[in-house]
């Protein structure tokens, strides 16, 4: 395939993956879902949104490729990419950077995320059925030039121990945090609820941790809060709502909550599923210094950095874990 014959093929199923008049498709969300109770309809719909805006519209593919100087003379390797499921498509980045670039790529797919990747796959295959020569899925990947593998802290040792000797992107865990001023409006603080609640908090660009300054009034952000009270309704996350409530009242801890998140002063960046760290800081020039020593952080949210509300939109330029894959990619 050329990679013109890519490019469009991208910009077809960028407008293909939002369509609600796709009822078969309409209904593998729905298999997701039951699969993975973690993908309510709500959030693979906003996953879907965010991929066709942020990286399949025509101009901005072309850009992204004007920009690395991508042609058909790139001589294609076998690439193997183990894909998480934290989040719906979370790997779909990776597929998308090997695909434009023209690699031949082999997929482990997450248990917990395999079904729309698989019916994506199906689709650009009915569509051009060369895809079949550029992607595949299987259970174990063996005798690739190169790898990425996207896991926890704990399965990259096994990933390093696997991948390591070839050419490799090896992603541990990450997560995201945010510094507050005390002087956000009320819709700013409606986005920082989006920051931090988006996918049930489990993505890496979710918010876990929260800076703001003494004195701080956190009856607003309680209150913003609120729009997910619904989620008090969902048994996985009632179940970890209840849980960590439990831990702390026998720990006799501190706590505050409006029943869809518990806020608890905790200096760990990493927070469990329903709760938000917090602690306070004095001068925002020391803790920035501060959080250029942590290397478990994707991204920043604030007045300064990515603005509230926008940690979950990342562009074709936002790579994971700041390795720019398209890069490692080029240099196979």
């Amino acid at each position: 395939m050329k990679l013109e014959e890519r490019i469009l093929l991208m910009k077809r199923l960028g407008e293909w993956i939002i369509s609600s008049e796709n009822e078969q498709w309409n209904e593998v969300q729905q298999s997701a879902f039951e699969k993975n109770p973690w993908f309510i309809p709500e959030f693979i719909q906003l996953a879907l949104k965010n991929i066709s805006k942020e990286f399949l519209e025509e101009n901005k593919l072309r850009a992204w490729v004007k920009h690395y100087c991508i042609d058909d003379t790139i001589s294609p390797v076998k690439l193997g990419i183990v894909m998480a499921g934290n989040i719906p498509l979370v790997g779909f980045h990776d597929f998308l950077c090997a695909f434009i670039v023209g690699h031949h790529q082999i997929i482990k797919l997450s248990e917990k995320d395999e079904i729309l990747m698989k019916h994506i796959i199906a689709q650009l295959t009915e569509w051009n059925a060369e895809v079949s020569d550029y992607v595949k899925v299987a259970d174990q990947l063996k005798n690739c030039d190169a790898y990425i593998a996207t896991g926890s802290d704990n399965s990259s040792r096994y990933f390093d121990y696997y991948f390591g000797k070839y050419p490799s992107i090896i992603r541990k865990n990450k997560t995201s945090v945010a510094i507050l001023s005390g002087h956000e409006t009320e819709a700013q603080l409606s986005a920082i609820a989006d920051d931090v609640n988006v996918y049930f908090g489990l993505g890496c660009r979710n918010v876990t941790k929260i800076w703001v300054p003494e004195e701080y009034n956190f009856v607003p952000l309680i209150n913003a809060f609120s729009k997910y009270n619904y989620f008090a309704d969902h048994t996985k996350f009632r179940n970890n709502y209840d849980y960590n409530l439990a831990l702390l009242i026998m720990n006799n801890k501190f706590y505050m909550t409006n029943e869809s998140v518990i806020l608890v002063e905790n200096e760990n960046i990493f927070s469990p599923v329903s709760e938000l760290h917090y602690s306070f800081y004095k001068n925002e020039d020391d803790l920035r210094k501060g959080l250029q020593t942590l290397d478990s952080i994707q991204c920043v949210v604030s007045e300064k950095d990515i603005p509230f509300g926008e940690s979950q939109q990342p562009s074709l330029m936002n790579y994971a874990d700041g390795v720019d894959t398209m890069q490692f990619l080029l240099s196979l």
